[in-house]
């Protein structure tokens, strides 16, 4: 390449300013700025270059910490009834049940029995009835006319009796001992039909008797249609 500062040199060498002039020149005045030149061209595309080493692939942390189980929200409004279902299959029979004990069940007596005759019954003795309305265990002894305690325990007994023109006075009667007394006067001689009824609670041991007798007023009396006379008694509960 050319060395300017030779040049330059050579030049003030051979250049003499002349004798007797004077030491400073006048300035001179400035000139007008240059034309702005053309854009340039674009440059030639560079050299391809290599090949970057590959990326690194992003794991994701498998030991992230769980947060806090967030508050309950509002409850929902209830749903509307669903259509039902089919009928499922039966199911399988039950296992078969044990045998009761006889001793757990429940002891039971009860009677009704009633006269159905005209004819006025015995004075002081048992008052006989022809017929059976029901007759639990058959505890009352028809034959007798007499109800046989087989159950410790306390009893209701009841009677209804129809009377027509004679006084009818009626005694319950526990193991032969009047234990109380009814009667009903009846003054007349026509076919005027009266009723009375009387009844107690009385406590009984096994092969205590109870039944009901008249006295000398015997005026009971019963034919169909015509109203019956009846004696019932029943167990309360037992001891």
């Amino acid at each position: 390449m050319l060395n300017f500062g030779l040049v330059l040199g050579a030049l003030l060498a051979v250049y003499q300013f002349p004798v007797g002039a004077p030491e400073s020149c006048p300035a001179g005045i400035p000139g007008l700025p240059g034309v702005p030149g053309f854009p340039g061209h674009d440059g030639r595309d560079g050299v391809k270059g290599e090949k970057g080493d590959p990326g690194r692939t992003v794991k994701l942390n498998k030991d992230a910490v769980k947060g806090q189980k967030g508050d309950s929200g509002f409850p929902g409004h209830s749903g509307k009834r669903g259509i039902p279902g089919d009928p499922g299959p039966p199911g399988p029979p039950g296992p078969p049940g044990g045998r009761g004990d006889s001793s757990d069940s429940k002891p039971q007596s009860a009677f009704c029995v009633s006269r159905e005759t005209v004819a006025h019954p015995n004075p002081n003795t048992p008052v006989l009835f022809n017929r059976v309305i029901t007759n639990v265990n058959d505890h009352f002894n028809v034959t007798e006319g007499k109800f046989v305690c087989h159950i410790p325990g306390t009893y209701y007994f009841v009677y209804h009796a129809t009377s027509l023109g004679k006084t009818l006075c009626v005694a319950l009667m526990v193991n032969g001992e009047k234990k109380a007394t009814f009667c009903d006067h009846n003054y007349s001689t026509g076919t005027n039909y009266q009723v009375s009824s009387g009844g107690f609670a009385v406590h009984l041991q096994p092969n205590n008797k109870v039944w009901i007798e008249t006295s000398a007023q015997n005026g009971m009396y019963a034919a169909e249609n015509k109203g019956n006379s009846v004696f019932s008694g029943f167990l309360i509960y037992a001891h």
